[in-house]
């Protein structure tokens, strides 16, 4: 087997996991926006940029997926400390809590992301 094929092997069984452990399934878009439009405009309302909302939505899934194996290295991580795991922890917390913003594409309140309630 090649390194490459084992990595993605491994990348897909820790992706499993995840999901699994974050309640099983992948996160579904609110239902009224499924076949939605997301425009971005200028302050003089030109568009620029156009995006569907699925699009939107799998694009923010992918970062909550990145963050929480981010957070899943640091905590297994065998050469920092307790101090340093707790400061990048915090940093996890404030992303997270910056996520927020895009909670209104998300179905399900248990899929929505939670900061930190300061």
């Amino acid at each position: 087997m090649e390194p490459s094929e084992l990595y993605e092997i491994v990348v897909d069984a820790v992706r499993q996991g995840l999901r699994e452990e974050a309640g099983g399934g992948d996160p579904a878009l609110a239902r009224r926006l499924v076949g939605g439009l997301v425009i971005f405009r200028d302050r003089e309302g030109r568009t620029v940029k156009e995006t569907d909302a699925h699009t939107l939505f799998r694009k923010v899934t992918s970062i909550r997926e990145k963050l929480r194996v981010l957070e899943q290295k640091i905590n297994n991580h065998d050469k920092l400390d307790e101090g340093d795991k707790a400061e990048l922890q915090g940093y996890l917390t404030r992303a997270y809590g910056s996520l927020t913003t895009f909670n209104f594409l998300f179905r399900d309140e248990e899929d929505r992301f939670k900061g930190s309630s300061r």
